[in-house]
């Protein structure tokens, strides 16, 4: 069991909550034709706030995996073109979820809290973010 956050490509996203909810679940079917491990196949903001993530929360896999496997920073992404799904171990969820989302507004990216009821669901703007209902 992982605690597990998205984020997103806002252009790529539906803007309605049960859009965005059947395009999500689309998206984790993982049916595109690559590996899941390669940042260079995701968008670009994707790929800045994926640059920048992993210097607390390193890769489990792919070109940048970290070495240390006992560090419970350890992440596993799963990298699409439109979103980067991040499984953390569930002793990292209070500083996991403040800084994934803290980073995705920085970088201009959706952020979904996928292991919540109802999970939150952000969108950047041109004004402050808002939540899909």
């Amino acid at each position: 069991m992982s605690y597990d956050l998205m984020v997103f490509d806002p252009e790529a996203a539906p803007a309605s909550r049960d859009a965005f909810m059947a395009w999500y679940h689309k998206q984790t079917q993982w049916k595109e034709e690559h590996g899941y491990n390669d940042p260079s196949v995701t968008a670009p903001k994707l790929r800045l706030w994926f640059d920048e993530m992993i210097q607390t929360f390193p890769p489990m896999n792919g070109p940048f995996r970290s070495a240390d496997v006992d560090n419970p920073k350890v992440t596993d992404y799963s990298v699409g073109r439109s979103v980067i799904y991040a499984a953390f171990a569930w002793s990292e969820a209070k500083t996991a979820r403040p800084a994934m989302r803290r980073l995705a507004q920085k970088h201009g990216v959706g952020f979904f809290d996928v292991s919540t009821d109802n999970g939150e669901i952000l969108m950047p703007t041109k004004k402050p973010w808002w939540k899909l209902w």
